[in-house]
């Protein structure tokens, strides 16, 4: 069953008989709107009495609902706590609500927050909208889930067109990025990726540049090509390219596309193979970030580069032993064909340097299990070169909620895990106990050198790219956050980090060259 999503800046008249209504914020934001400011949605089944004394009645621990009107209209409250590594907006927690408390067929959502939280919220609400579902159904009638947003606190106001297009394109991407996540190799192989990147390039009116098959191997890709030669459809390197006139910085976004792990002949067990669909989060998500960043208006040249592979079983399949020649022409032996995420995103980073001569450079991947020991479910795990960097992007997932925290950046302590006695180096660290997620980074950066000025941010969001059995889109609200001062939009720029106005050194790589950062 297909589901619309739409926002709108004011409430219209519904019964909640014909429309279903949840209503919907935290308790200090809900006790700041009157019934008269909401009976628009309730009445003739709901009196002020019974919404007053249902709002009253609200102790969520962490969250909790009261049914106004059978199950046709609901007021919910979120979580009261919140810790400093959480997301003010309790995102989370909104996505589990909305989606218990849906019931079907054309129903409201009337989301009462504060501006800062709507950016946040509205990515939350389309992560509990997933597109994908193979279910049968008897049922081919269209959903239409209408949230109307009611702003309270000191800069309540009204949203305006601009910010309405800025939560639909987001909810959009998030859903997109989502879908492809949730999809099986099946159904979204290296060729079906490739037809969503030009789909979305279509939109913007952008031609990806598409390398791939024996085109990699002879041009130097040896990363891509080796971890994905083994599989029915070839692997790939896809580029879209925004290039404004006026930029003056280069911004590339590089992300891990393995449509399918198997581990390769360091084969998965049974269990762990099972969700490694997934693995092309890292993809996935820039593609849909790319996509709104680009629709609302980017002002630097951009670069969505992705790296596309499946990590197949078969006679033409990457060896343990093997020396791959990779883009940036460093060599490396195999001594774990299961650590394959960061062999094709060495190459894609050495694109990004070498071809594309970026000055900040992104990657995000689903990279490691370790990511969901050290940070969990809801915070990405980033490794990067320059420490205000760092601090921009905690402070971005907390306004976004796409939650990230940083892991050490120590190469001159971490890499010798990767040392070789024949090779530049292995992919597979020796010692597994040490900082396996700052290790996985460094590998990946590696391929940039140590010594390059400008910045560079690893992601890794194994754990958070899904909940439950769904894709979360994760990586859309954090990457168009992060450089939401580039953006022509102005509720992207509402919650971006600060500018960092100095101009910054990448210190550790001890270069002369500084940069400014946004």
């Amino acid at each position: 069953m297909a589901v619309t999503l739409k926002f709108s800046a004011t409430l219209s008249e519904s019964d909640p008989q014909n429309n279903p209504v949840l209503i919907v914020g935290q308790i200090k934001n809900l006790n700041k709107v009157t019934y008269e400011k909401v009976k628009l949605k309730l009445e003739p089944r709901v009196d002020a009495e019974t919404y007053n004394n249902a709002v009253n009645g609200l102790h969520p621990s962490p969250t909790d609902s009261c049914p106004l009107w059978l199950n046709n209209a609901t007021v919910a409250a979120l979580p009261i706590k919140c810790s400093r590594h959480n997301t003010p907006s309790r995102c989370h927690s909104l996505s589990k609500i909305v989606k218990s408390c849906l019931v079907g067929g054309s129903e409201f959502v009337v989301l009462v927050c504060e501006r800062e939280d709507v950016y946040a919220s509205a990515c939350a609400i389309a992560r509990s909208l997933p597109l994908y579902s193979a279910k049968s159904t008897s049922s081919p009638s269209k959903r239409t889930v209408t949230v109307e947003v009611l702003l309270v606190g000191d800069d309540k106001g009204v949203l305006s067109e601009a910010d309405l297009a800025c939560m639909t394109s987001a909810a959009e991407s998030v859903r997109l990025s989502a879908k492809i996540v949730d999809m099986p190799c099946a159904e979204m192989n290296t060729d079906d990726f490739l037809e969503e990147i030009k789909k979305v390039g279509a939109d913007l009116n952008i031609v990806p540049e598409i390398i791939r098959g024996e085109e990699l191997k002879e041009r130097g890709f040896g990363g891509i090509y080796g971890v994905g030669m083994a599989a029915e459809h070839p692997p790939a390197l896809a580029v879209l390219s925004h290039k404004p006139s006026g930029a003056s910085k280069t911004i590339a976004w590089v992300g891990k596309g393995i449509v399918y792990d198997t581990g390769g002949l360091c084969i998965k067990s049974k269990t762990s193979m099972c969700g490694m669909k997934r693995d092309c989060g890292g993809a996935a998500g820039i593609l849909g970030a790319f996509w709104t960043a680009v629709k609302l208006g980017f002002k630097e040249n951009l670069h969505a580069v992705f790296c596309l592979a499946e990590n197949a079983v078969g006679s033409k399949a990457f060896r343990p032993d093997d020396i791959l020649y990779m883009y940036s022409g460093r060599t490396v032996e195999i001594n774990n064909t299961d650590a394959e995420g960061r062999l094709v995103l060495g190459d894609g980073v050495a694109y990004a340097n070498k071809d594309l001569k970026a000055d900040i450079i992104v990657d995000m991947a689903t990279l490691t299990g370790a990511q969901g020991i050290a940070t969990g479910r809801y915070h990405g795990s980033i490794v990067t070169n320059n420490e205000y960097l760092e601090l921009s992007c905690i402070k971005a997932g907390q306004n976004c909620g796409d939650l990230v925290h940083a892991m050490p950046y120590c190469p001159e302590l971490h890499f010798n895990e990767f040392s070789s006695a024949i090779a530049d180096m292995k992919n597979s660290v020796s010692d597994r106990s040490n900082a396996q997620v700052s290790c996985a980074a460094l590998f990946i950066g590696s391929h940039i050198g140590f010594d390059f000025s400008g910045l560079w941010l690893h992601i890794d969001m194994a754990a958070p790219v899904y909940v439950g059995e769904r894709a979360t889109g994760y990586g859309v609200a954090f990457l168009t956050t992060v450089f939401g001062t580039l953006s022509e939009n102005s509720l992207l720029q509402s919650i971006a980090p600060p500018v960092i106005n100095e101009d910054m050194e990448t210190k550790e790589s001890n270069s002369p060259k500084k940069i400014r950062l946004l």
